[in-house]
């Protein structure tokens, strides 16, 4: 069974797996209040990258989940060999389903992970994140945004990186942070750059991105490599991220 697309990447080399990048991170981190003393929890937090940037920029408390055994059991080693356990840890859990108490979070995290849900199941996961959110808490979420709704394209999308999505309009995803009781604080949108040269250049730096490109053209990973690049390519007027700053305010 083919890896999905962000397996696929991480394979190569590439560590950064979100659309935006290091980009979307960035404005997310820098718009919310997060000091030593704020408790933060990453769903999805897949190899802990940025759960660790985020607790070594702020020294503060950094708790991140994942559904899959072997990403948590990365994810802790991972953290062990920077030395960061005394305040980063990971659990196995469901984002529908979160083993926490009612408002014991300041900040959640979520990034690439709504995309991929069905709109059902989206809306059960925001009712999660508003529930252990302190209120005045943000949740900062990094998601794929289409320009025009297109059924087409989402299809074409999910096809091209072997995983099911539900990429949403501007307007859709700002009705589901609203509809779960959230407040839309700031949003940035921008180009996807999870692979394009400009982004594996900027997240990655000159000699991992290279390394990226050069797996990625092997006999046994160049047409997966090369129909994912020309497929964003092909419709990056069509496709954005979009990073969004929301706020539970009761």
């Amino acid at each position: 069974m083919a890896l999905a697309g962000h397996e696929f990447l991480a394979s190569l080399g590439k560590t950064r797996l979100r659309p935006g990048g290091k980009e979307a991170t960035d404005f997310l981190l820098q718009n919310a209040e997060i000091s030593a003393d704020t408790k933060v929890l990453e769903v999805a937090c897949n190899r802990g990258q940025s759960m660790m940037e985020i607790a070594s920029r702020f020294g503060c408390s950094v708790v991140g989940v994942d559904k899959f055994d072997y990403l948590v059991k990365e994810a802790r080693e991972n953290i062990e060999n920077l030395g960061l356990t005394e305040s980063c840890s990971v659990e196995l859990a469901d984002a529908q389903d979160l083993p926490f108490k009612d408002e014991c979070f300041d900040v959640v995290v979520n990034e690439a992970m709504l995309t991929i849900l069905s709109r059902s199941k989206r809306e059960a996961v925001l009712q999660e994140y508003f529930r252990v959110l302190k209120p005045g808490g943000y949740l900062l979420t990094h998601d794929v945004m289409l320009l025009e709704d297109d059924e087409k394209l989402r299809k074409s999308l999910g096809k091209t990186i072997k995983l099911g999505v539900h990429p949403e309009t501007f307007e859709n995803w700002m009705s589901y942070f609203e509809g779960a009781g959230f407040s839309v604080q700031n949003y940035k949108p921008g180009e996807m750059t999870l692979i394009s040269p400009k982004g594996l250049l900027k997240d990655e730096g000159a000699l991992n991105a290279a390394k990226i490109v050069r797996n990625g053209m092997k006999a046994e990973n160049r047409e997966y490599f090369l129909s994912m690049k020309n497929f964003f390519m092909a419709n990056k007027d069509k496709l954005r991220y979009i990073a969004v700053v929301s706020r539970k305010l009761k």
